[in-house]
């Protein structure tokens, strides 16, 4: 059974402060989100994080060490500061909440082991450090052999308890050697009421992406999703 999540808070000096579940971490403090730190045994990630993410390992376990990195036009001005609106509202700590009510629900998510942000000013940057799921490929690479009825399920359980994500792409989709699918990256992720809409949005917005790094051989595969998300949907009565 599952240790539940409880969540503790600690400053950090000058202008920080870090959210950590007290079950998995006994020695909070900066140098979780140090890279550098000879304690993390800090590997870079090959695939996607925007150079800005790393496997870890320490006393909590095996995690994933990810700073927060603006992509696009804007990250032309700041790469990694974002405007101040709050503790509650910094991206570390309200993806750290969102992953620890899903992990909570049961859904196939990593499990959240600390978050930080460290404030200058109006401006501040943010670290969040996540279990790793051991043995898994992204969907982007493993949709060949990957079942479209365990990728589908798993998003219809996030989409049922009222969880969008922001960025549904084929790398933030993993399977596992029990071809179990797991979702992982909620950054800017969101607890709503997701009628029709925002379910497409959700599902072609993983389309777009399995077709760019796949192409249209991945179609049927994708068309095999889409048939069972919503044949899911019309047995819990979703129009």
């Amino acid at each position: 059974m599952t240790t539940p999540i409880r969540p503790q808070d600690l400053s950090l000096p000058p202008d920080g402060a870090m959210r950590f579940d007290a079950a998995m971490v006994s020695d909070p403090g900066s140098a979780l989100f140090d890279p550098a730190s000879y304690e993390l045994n800090a590997v870079s990630v090959e695939q996607g994080g925007r150079q800005a993410a790393w496997f870890v390992q320490g006393k909590f376990g095996r995690g994933v060490l990810r700073h927060y990195r603006r992509g696009g036009l804007i990250a032309r001005l700041s790469r990694n500061s974002y405007i101040w609106t709050g503790a509650s509202s910094t991206r570390s700590f309200a993806e750290f909440e969102l992953l620890g009510f899903m992990h909570a629900e049961g859904l196939p998510v990593p499990r959240p082991l600390a978050a930080a942000y460290w404030r200058k000013g109006l401006a501040y940057r943010a670290a969040i450090l996540v279990e790793r799921i051991d043995g898994v490929k992204p969907l982007a690479v493993q949709w060949p052999s990957s079942d479209a009825a365990a990728v589908a399920a798993a998003i219809f359980a996030m989409h049922e308890i009222g969880v969008w994500h922001a960025d549904l792409n084929a790398y933030n989709i993993l399977l596992d050697v029990q071809g179990k699918a797991w979702l992982i990256d909620f950054d800017k992720g969101r607890r709503q009421r997701l009628h029709r809409k925002l379910r497409q949005d959700n599902l072609q917005r993983l389309r777009r992406s399995l077709l760019k790094v796949a192409g249209p051989q991945a179609l049927p595969w994708w068309d095999e999703l889409d048939r069972i998300y919503w044949r899911l949907a019309a047995d819990q009565g979703h129009v």
